[in-house]
């Protein structure tokens, strides 16, 4: 009996990489999956099927069960296809695994504002759409006295740090962290959890990084078992974490503020001065 027997999973940009990972995980531990990929490069330019299909006969060849779907859940019609299309294909939907991104690295100085936006139409509004049309699925179930669900969500830590020249990345992958915290709290109720991994591999979209050159041990394959936690009944009722991958190195991102220093009568209101001389006090943690 695997972990997930009888659930179905859908991944997105599960083509290659962490999201193929994911969607071979997934399978192994009895879940039906379909594997959304549209198949483009790593700038999001390009189509190609056969890249989602690929994953889906690996699923198949080892004795698992899995579809390949090509919409883009850069759009509201998009994502809302893809999930109809689980729901076709195998009845029902229960985990969402957020995954599909691309990258157009650059400056802010020399970005423009179609790489801005095409990097958070895919990060962050895909994530937004593909939840928005899975919870709708949920909802009614749990209303009437079936199963909730479970939505995993990718950030980075160059959203939760910031990285050099991935300013459109970075605020994607932020705003990904604010979705993960908002969505928890709304769709607790409805028994969603939801979650996000920020992992650290080696894949097509950063091999060409310096770092990654020589690194052997930060594969997607150490990303995987946190996706299957946080998507099975392992996770319990667990909502709002974000879990960072990092080869054999697991830890939870936290966003956390200082004890800060106050004055001394209540309605006393800090001078740009007092600030600058109190800094240290304010801002220790």
């Amino acid at each position: 009996m695997g972990l997930l027997d009888g659930k179905v999973v859908v991944i997105t940009g599960a083509g290659n990489g962490i999201g193929r990972a994911h969607a071979l995980a997934f399978a192994r531990e009895g879940a039906k999956v379909l594997v959304n990929d549209i198949g483009a490069a790593t700038d999001g330019e390009g189509r190609d099927p056969s890249v989602a299909l690929r994953v889906v006969e690996e699923i198949r060849a080892a004795g698992g069960t899995a579809e390949a779907n090509v919409d883009s859940v850069a759009t509201a019609a998009g994502a809302e296809a893809m999930i109809a299309a689980a729901e076709g294909a195998f009845g029902r939907v229960d985990v969402l695994v957020n995954n599909a991104g691309i990258l157009r690295d650059k400056s802010i100085l020399k970005m423009d504002d179609e790489s801005f936006d095409a990097v958070l139409a895919v990060h962050l509004k895909g994530a937004f759409f593909a939840a928005q049309a899975f919870a709708r699925r949920i909802i009614p179930r749990v209303q009437a006295g079936g199963e909730g669900g479970r939505i995993i969500n990718t950030t980075s830590a160059s959203g939760l740090l910031g990285n050099f020249g991935q300013v459109n990345y970075a605020a994607a992958k932020a705003g990904i962290f604010g979705l993960t915290k908002t969505l928890a709290i709304e769709l607790q109720k409805h028994k969603i959890t939801v979650n996000a991994i920020a992992p650290l591999a080696k894949t097509r979209m950063t091999e060409s990084l310096p770092m990654f050159q020589t690194v052997t041990s930060l594969r997607p394959e150490h990303v995987a078992p946190a996706a299957i936690f946080l998507g099975s009944e392992l996770c319990a009722a667990r909502t709002g974490w974000v879990l960072g991958v990092a080869g054999a190195r697991m830890y939870a991102f936290k966003l956390v503020e200082s004890p800060g220093s106050f004055k001394e009568g209540e309605d006393d209101v800090w001078t740009a001065q007092e600030i600058a001389t109190h800094w240290d006090a304010i801002v220790k943690g």
